[in-house]
């Protein structure tokens, strides 16, 4: 017969200082992301329409296209 203790179901409890360090890590990552998408919007930006046509990119949805944004429409890039 097996007998599971009380104590094994719990979970360990949280220090507050990982819940910091998760935040922290959270902020830096959006921190990141956010020059990362300003970098890429720039660098399309500069390209000329040609090549933003050959690759599927309106100039005026160069901002949308970097975030990710789906046209649910075509299943594309808007």
């Amino acid at each position: 017969m097996t007998t599971i203790s009380q104590t094994a179901a719990r979970t360990a409890p949280q220090s507050s200082a990982s819940g910091f360090f998760r935040l922290l890590g959270s902020w830096v990552n959006g921190i990141v992301t956010y020059f990362a998408r300003r970098q890429a919007i720039q660098t399309l930006s500069e390209l000329d329409d040609r090549a933003l046509r050959d690759i599927g990119i309106e100039r005026s949805r160069i901002e949308s296209a970097v975030r990710g944004v789906v046209d649910p429409d075509f299943g594309r890039i808007r």
